[in-house]
């Protein structure tokens, strides 16, 4: 295999971040590991790439650690190596108030963005530390919710703030591998997790306001250029987000 075209897995590729994630990768000129649950939306995305010769689709559930073993088995029989992880996979509980959440509703939320992002983090550090050159780059979704929660939103917010301390702690881990391990913080890319905010989601002083959105396209363009640091250097957070959304400041 030629060196000089990098791998990369990205989970949940099929849709949202993660799919603007991985065409952003493919058009850079990596090859792709397109990781989900759903095969068909993953299948998509690798034909609408313009690449699909370097597209791998391998449906997995992050939640699954013998999954997360096959997803990075089959990237090193595919290509050989491991250069990037987009540890994207993510997903939220129903908008419920605190004391409603159910304890299954509060598991589920868990076992994904928690436990799934530390399966794929823990597989990439054994591929990586094995493979020659030893090395590489980890980007972990932490979402704006890592540092700022929305009303109603205790499962997703608690786990994102977890992902924060994954990061740093993972990216002290990883020194004397060569692995870097930073994390992107995103508010607002327009994607269909985030079309019930033009028409309206509560804040925190209990009002309901339209927030805007930008172009999901924005932040895969984001992930390829942490993607494309020498391993010497990392960004340990990345924020981008809708210019005029509330999160700095008061609203």
């Amino acid at each position: 295999m030629n060196q000089e075209i990098k791998v990369a897995i990205v989970t949940g590729a099929g849709s949202g971040i993660g799919k603007a994630a991985a065409l952003a990768l493919l058009q850079g000129g990596y090859r792709v590991v397109l990781a989900g649950r759903r095969q068909e939306p993953l299948a998509d995305v690798a034909q609408v790439s313009g690449a699909p010769e370097r597209a791998l689709v391998v449906p997995a559930d992050v939640s699954d650690e013998a999954s997360v073993v096959a997803l990075f088995d089959a990237a090193l029989q595919a290509f050989g190596r491991v250069d990037v992880l987009f540890n994207n996979a993510g997903i939220s509980a129903p908008g419920v108030l605190l004391e409603d959440l159910t304890l299954a509703q509060w598991q589920n939320v868990v076992d994904v963005n928690l436990t799934g992002m530390f399966l794929c983090l823990r597989q990439a550090f054994r591929v990586m530390k094995a493979q020659t050159p030893q090395g590489g780059r980890i980007i972990n979704n932490g979402s704006i919710s890592a540092t700022t929660p929305r009303p109603n939103s205790l499962a997703y917010t608690a786990t994102k703030h977890a992902v924060t301390g994954m990061t740093k702690t993972a990216s002290l881990d990883g020194r004397k591998y060569g692995i870097a391990v930073g994390q992107i913080d995103i508010g607002n890319a327009a994607t269909d997790m985030t079309q019930k905010m033009q028409a309206g989601i509560l804040q925190a002083n209990g009002q309901t306001a339209v927030e805007p959105v930008m172009d999901v396209a924005v932040v895969g363009q984001s992930v390829l250029y942490m993607a494309n640091l020498p391993l010497t250097a990392n960004v340990m957070f990345h924020t981008v987000m809708a210019t005029n959304m509330p999160f700095a400041g008061r609203g």
